[in-house]
């Protein structure tokens, strides 16, 4: 049985992948262009892909596929309809990071509330040692507690970040689904929980309900002092909508961890605001802790092992 992983380069090496020994023959590409898809999974029984793109055409060539193990949880980079055609599973890993984007979502959120970048960029311009007083105090310092934060989102990421907000005594506010009908229990109406937000935590999936979620009458709705953050997914802010909502100060400050383009192009919206002091932005590294990795990776593998127990 051979397996191809078309982009061991998106883990690091340190990270261990131990395919199961019923996989004889194993090829590990440290990355693969769109137009290379097609020659090197055209043998493999199974495949495994981060980020790489399996579409219509290379799944149809593919005569011995059999699974198609997606190294990430969103399947958006696979063309599910021609699995599915063909009669071959896809599998996605789930839960991996339910310690490693919540607490990079609050490492970003920290830092903007006490403005910890403006503060470390004084001290190397060497503004303290020139400061008349023990301290100096150019940029406000806000604290958590008592700020009220709204969860868009409330799967297993949305509840851990419920969690770690109660443990810094803020108050937190679920959102309940744009332009619902009914408001369910323990929710609050979309509209309501966006204009009651000191903070607002994005954590759920891109889908063409959520897509540009956050727009300009979102942002009309925010106070002046809220910060947003996006932890999930590209897209579901839109960029465009954000970058007029800092620029003009209609909010206080925004991290993101994501972008619609990934790599981020020199040319794209954000990276206007990448010199703002109020605008953080990491290169899509939430759930990248060597912990959530390697769990990632360990789950993936006992996922294509029953997979492939269950095929015999």
């Amino acid at each position: 049985m051979k397996a191809v992983f078309l982009d061991r380069g998106s883990f690091p090496k340190h990270i261990k992948i131990e395919l199961p020994n019923s996989i004889d023959d194993v090829v590990f590409y440290d990355n693969t262009a769109i137009e290379n898809v097609i020659e090197r999974i055209q043998d493999a029984d199974i495949v495994l892909s981060n980020k790489v793109v399996i579409n219509e055409e290379a799944i149809h060539r593919a005569n011995n596929l059999k699974l198609i193990q997606v190294m990430a949880t969103g399947t958006n980079n696979v063309n599910t309809n021609a699995c599915q055609d063909r009669n071959i599973a896809v599998q996605n890993v789930t839960d991996y990071s339910t310690i490693s984007v919540p607490e990079h979502t609050f490492a970003m959120l920290l830092a903007l509330r006490r403005n910890l970048t403006s503060y470390v960029d004084a001290v190397k311009s060497k503004r303290w040692a020139n400061s008349e007083h023990f301290c100096f105090l150019d940029y406000p310092i806000k604290d958590l507690s008592g700020s009220t934060m709204t969860i868009i989102g409330s799967g297993t990421l949305g509840k851990k970040i419920e969690y770690i907000a109660h443990a810094f005594g803020m108050d937190v506010i679920f959102a309940e689904r744009k332009n619902a009908t009914e408001v369910r229990d323990g929710y609050l109406s979309f509209r309501q929980a966006i204009q009651s937000a000191d903070i607002i935590s994005i954590n759920c999936p891109l889908t063409d309900e959520t897509k540009d979620l956050i727009s300009e009458v979102e942002f009309s709705l925010m106070k002046q002092s809220c910060l947003l953050l996006n932890i999930s997914r590209g897209g579901i802010v839109d960029e465009k909508a954000l970058v007029d909502a800092l620029k003009n100060l209609k909010i206080s400050g925004a991290a993101f961890d994501v972008a619609t383009q990934e790599p981020m192009p020199e040319d794209h919206p954000l990276q206007s605001l990448t010199e703002l002091p109020n605008f953080l932005l990491t290169p899509h590294i939430a759930w990248a802790s060597d912990e959530a990795m390697q769990t990632l990776v360990n789950l993936a593998m006992k996922k294509i092992t029953a997979f492939i127990d269950s095929s015999l």
